[in-house]
């Protein structure tokens, strides 16, 4: 960074007040073209004026916001730059409000395989007033594609750790020479492989960010990734086993007739599934096969989809996924079965990364492969590159880092039981009292991979709407830790009549505790308000 530092000094420093309070020019945006960074070409620098942007038309479309999004983003200097610290070809967009700069640096991640560059997320940065960065991690492509990384692994080197890096470092000097000034703070919040992403800053890089919030984090990558080779292999080698998305209605309500009951409200939503003991052999068919009941065969994979992935030995690989996940659009039907075998993102994202990444074959088949010999496999190729399991975060915490992970309960993606997994490691390697002085985890009943599901799900992680209050918002929660030494407690998650449209109003509202603590129903009230619940310790 000192290098970096060093070119501004030289000369390219533009004056546009403190924290942007006076409105920046084209030409002092433009100026930035000549911005000189190590390894790192600015490719392009342009004002875009109020609601002008237009997202590329092949994005995915969660990237692109919805309809009219960008008519309501202020102006703003556009930064486009490559970076190619080694063998890379890695493309940053680096976004500075024109004007009412909050002082904040915002960077951005990427879900599944990256490829791509959020624009959504950074137009809402932008509307908020912070200077924000995202980049598509080295590659173009889709989410659920890993072609590119087949026979290049400095690829997955950037994609692993070292483009977001060069992001932040990237989008912290075109701050400071747009401003005149460094940011205050910088933060990071993202999902999936963005939380995977988050924790491998607080890791690797802690000199980064001063806040991260690293939602459902697939930081366990490599046995997370074995354990989706199990689970395709549990259901699908063979047919007999093959759970039909016909049945996941009956599976669902079987669950919940076992245990919805069980935290004093009857809502769909388990409080902790934890405490679910719902047994697959219930299920079983009496009478012929139907889709009211599962086959023997059907009865097995489900108890080993919960059970998760062991090894030969009977050690386990990876925690299983927990009951009351498997209906609902972003549930079983999306994740685990498919409308057919193989059909499904476990499919999707354990065939690419064992051929592209671990294996260097696209003829690798996942129907021949040993769970033992491909978890080994794995361990010994990738995961010094992508795995983000270091527990000591102590040089993170020197520097008064925060760290905030969140996780639904429904999630049928990621096992909730990882996140808690790392935290207690946290916790184990570091001391309780140190760790709570700049740690928190919060379970979200009824959540399932980022958002959706029938809980609450919003609650100011990247791309909600909630109210804008450290006690809705847990992105602002985070910076009040940061910046005032406020430690977060329960914080208010709202569920909307239509997730879609959040100005359709507001359908519930749940406290988040943080973990240990859950929220229970004090008995009486309103359910659907947060008021009638209360934090207390959890049940395991």
């Amino acid at each position: 960074m000192s290098r970096i530092l060093a070119a501004l000094a030289a000369g390219l420093l533009l004056c546009c007040g403190a924290f942007g309070q006076k409105a920046a020019t084209t030409q002092q945006c433009e100026r930035l073209a000549k911005l000189a960074l190590p390894k790192v070409k600015i490719t392009s620098a342009r004002m875009v004026t109020a609601g002008a942007f237009t997202a590329p038309k092949n994005l995915s479309p969660w990237l692109r916001g919805e309809p009219g999004f960008f008519k309501k983003v202020p102006p703003f200097c556009r930064v486009r730059a490559v970076a190619r610290p080694s063998a890379s070809n890695i493309k940053i967009e680096v976004w500075l409000p024109a004007s009412g700069w909050n002082g904040r640096f915002q960077g951005q991640g990427n879900g599944g395989f990256a490829g791509e560059i959020d624009y959504h997320l950074m137009g809402m940065a932008v509307r908020d007033g912070y200077a924000t960065a995202g980049t598509d991690t080295g590659h173009t492509a889709s989410g659920t594609d890993a072609k590119w990384a087949l026979g290049h692994p400095e690829k997955i080197v950037d994609f692993g750790y070292r483009a977001i890096h060069e992001m932040t470092q990237a989008g912290k000097a075109a701050t400071q020479a747009f401003y005149g000034k460094g940011p205050r703070h910088a933060y990071f919040a993202s999902c999936s492989n963005g939380g995977r992403q988050a924790l491998m800053e607080a890791q690797r890089f802690p000199a980064d960010y001063n806040g991260i919030m690293a939602g459902a984090p697939a930081n366990f990558w490599t046995h997370l990734l074995a354990s989706a080779l199990s689970g395709m292999q549990a259901s699908a080698l063979d047919p007999a086993s093959y759970i039909p998305a016909s049945k996941l209605p009956a599976i669902g309500e079987a669950v919940n007739a076992a245990c919805d009951a069980q935290d004093g409200v009857a809502d769909g939503i388990l409080n902790d599934p934890r405490q679910c003991h719902f047994d697959p052999a219930s299920l079983l068919c009496k009478e012929g096969d139907s889709d009211k009941c599962l086959t023997r065969a059907q009865t097995k994979t489900l108890k080993e989809l919960y059970a998760g992935a062991h090894d030969s030995q009977g050690r386990e690989i990876y925690p299983g996924l927990l009951p009351g996940a498997e209906l609902g659009d972003g549930g079983w039907k999306t994740w685990i079965t498919g409308d057919k075998p193989g059909d499904s993102l476990m499919f999707d994202f354990g065939n690419s990364y064992f051929a592209n990444m671990v294996y260097d074959s696209a003829r690798w088949d996942y129907k021949t492969a040993k769970l033992d010999q491909a978890v080994k496999a794995a361990d010994a190729k990738t995961s010094g590159v992508l795995n983000a399991t270091d527990p000591n975060l102590k040089r993170f915490q020197a520097r008064g880092g925060k760290l905030i992970i969140y996780h639904g309960w429904n999630d049928p993606a990621i096992s909730p039981l990882n996140s808690i997994n790392y935290y207690q490691q946290v916790v184990s390697t570091m001391g309780s009292e140190s760790a709570e002085s700049f740690m928190r985890l919060y379970m979200v009943p009824g959540m399932q991979h980022c958002f959706g599901g029938p809980g609450a799900d919003s609650f100011g992680e990247p791309g909600t709407t909630v109210p804008k209050d450290p006690g809705h918002d847990m992105q602002l929660a985070l910076e009040r830790w940061v910046e005032k030494g406020t430690t977060p407690g329960a914080i208010v998650a709202t569920k909307h009549v239509n997730d879609e449209d959040p100005a359709k109003g507001v359908k519930m509202t749940r406290p988040l505790c943080p973990y240990p603590e859950e929220a229970k129903y004090k008995g009486k009230d309103d359910p659907n308000q947060a008021a009638s619940f209360a934090c207390v310790t959890g049940g395991k």
